[in-house]
């Protein structure tokens, strides 16, 4: 998992019930999720309107985004309670990847959430400020910025760990996969730029979007309550950028506990806010709900 610990010799194994218990929880909920972000992939394709609406894209962006995400949380899950230990190499390219998708929801929903003020607050400028070719330059400018917190970690782990460090074996955490200190100072930094920037964003949106909706439209006010939304995810997302702080304070609060505040911490933090995605826009917005309707039923008629 890409959440570290403070110590990750207190990380002991689960008994045999508990293990099986918190790996069906883990796998039912991340195949619910990905079914659903599944269906809703498969609706915007089918869909040329989506195609040419940026809100959509960077929806459809999210949930792709998502679905990694959940996906390669839930085998780093899996694998640290089957192999337990895995190569370092492979537990590297997990992890990295597991991170860009992290940091990459947080990002987007400041993205999303600066498209809605502007199509409130300007929507005669709309059309001009969010182009498809823009929105497009986004996503990747998204990427980057994710990728420019995250590879210095395997840069300097490349430079400072000699090449026997990548064939051994460890319990796959960031903390474990890129253990040199100077990268926990790089991780608060760059976590705490990301903090400010997003609830920036967030905050000075919603109050915008807020002044709004008092003497226009019912749009406005739908617009305000999916910032209030988007508000609620971030949280949850970037609980993700104080996980550190959050687990050394329950490891010393509750040592005998631990494993449990863990798992807790882990739905919460990587699989929930992934379930939050597909209620904002597949069951608030009627298009998508219309035909997330139809999709799902004749799924179920099917079998």
């Amino acid at each position: 998992m890409n959440l570290s610990s403070s110590n990750v010799s207190l990380i002991t194994r689960d008994s045999f019930t508990n293990a099986v218990i918190k790996n069906l929880i883990v796998m039912l909920l991340g195949v619910s999720i990905n079914y659903i972000n599944a269906s809703l992939i498969v609706i915007f394709s089918r869909n040329q309107i989506f195609y040419m609406n940026p809100r959509y894209i960077l929806y459809i962006h999210m949930v792709v985004n998502d679905m990694i995400q959940v996906t390669l949380s839930i085998i780093l899950f899996v694998l640290s309670y089957t192999i337990y230990k895995l190569n370092v190499t492979v537990c590297c390219i997990l992890i990295l990847i597991t991170l860009f998708t992290t940091e990459n929801t947080p990002l987007n929903l400041a993205c999303m959430v600066i498209e809605c003020y502007i199509a409130i607050c300007m929507p005669l400028r709309h059309v001009q400020i969010c182009t498809i070719r823009r929105t497009l330059k986004l996503i990747g400018l998204i990427w980057a910025t994710s990728m420019l917190s995250v590879l210095p970690d395997l840069f300097i782990t490349l430079a400072t760990e000699p090449l026997s460090f990548f064939n051994t074996q460890v319990f796959c955490i960031r903390q474990t996969a890129f253990p040199h200190p100077l990268l926990v100072k790089k991780r608060d930094i760059t976590y705490s730029l990301f903090l400010v920037f997003v609830w920036s964003t967030i905050f000075y949106s919603y109050f915008k979007i807020l002044f709004t909706a008092k003497t226009a439209s019912k749009d406005a006010k739908k617009a305000r309550n999916t910032v209030i939304l988007h508000g609620f995810q971030v949280i949850l997302c970037m609980t993700t950028y104080v996980a550190p702080q959050i687990l050394g304070s329950l490891q010393q609060l509750f040592p005998l506990n631990f494993k449990d505040f863990f798992f807790a911490f882990y739905i919460i933090v990587q699989i929930l806010p992934r379930s939050i995605s597909p209620m904002i826009y597949g069951v608030r917005d009627n298009t998508f709900r219309k035909d997330l309707k139809k999709h799902l039923l004749c799924r179920v008629r099917v079998l």
